[in-house]
Parts: structure tokens; C-alpha cells; sequence
């Protein structure tokens, strides 16, 4: 196992650990944290271990933070309707 999954191995892991835990603002700064440190470990994925295995860990990564993707399909679907 090379670097780049121990990486992504331990994104996942702070993910879920922390989602165990109650907070004031549903989680949101975690998430947008978790956002900027996944789309490097991301890239870095991609670029050891080809096109597949970045797309389990994309995959993955967006059925852990669920609610940002969520939301950010609906902010699609609105700005297509509205056009």
C-alpha cells in the first residue's frame, strides 16, 4: 500500500470518527476542512494509482460528506431550471 491511500485510509477515518460527535453548526467548518485537504489526497491518488481506484475514493469520500453534495446538486438543478 503506497502513501497516497495511507493518506486517503486516514481522510476517511477523521471523517467518521468525527461525524460521531455532536456539534452547534451540523458540521459544516469540518466539512469544508475535509473538502480542501480531499482534493489533494484525490489527485494524489489518481496520480499513483491510476483512474479507478481515485474514483473509489471519490465515491467514498462523497457517501461519507453526503449533505455537501447534496446540497450541491440542488444548487445545480436550480441554476438549470431558472436558465
Amino acid at each position: 500500500m503506497n502513501l497516497s491511500l495511507i493518506l486517503a485510509l486516514i481522510w476517511m477515518l477523521a471523517a467518521n470518527v468525527r461525524a460521531m460527535f455532536p456539534s452547534k453548526d451540523n458540521l459544516w467548518r469540518f466539512a469544508y476542512g475535509l473538502i480542501a485537504i480531499g482534493v489533494p489526497i484525490l489527485i494524489y491518488v489518481w496520480w499513483q494509482n491510476g483512474i479507478w481506484i481515485a474514483l473509489v475514493f471519490l465515491v467514498a469520500a462523497m457517501w461519507i460528506m453526503r449533505w455537501p453534495v447534496i446540497y450541491t446538486w440542488r444548487w445545480i438543478k436550480e441554476r438549470l431550471v431558472r436558465s
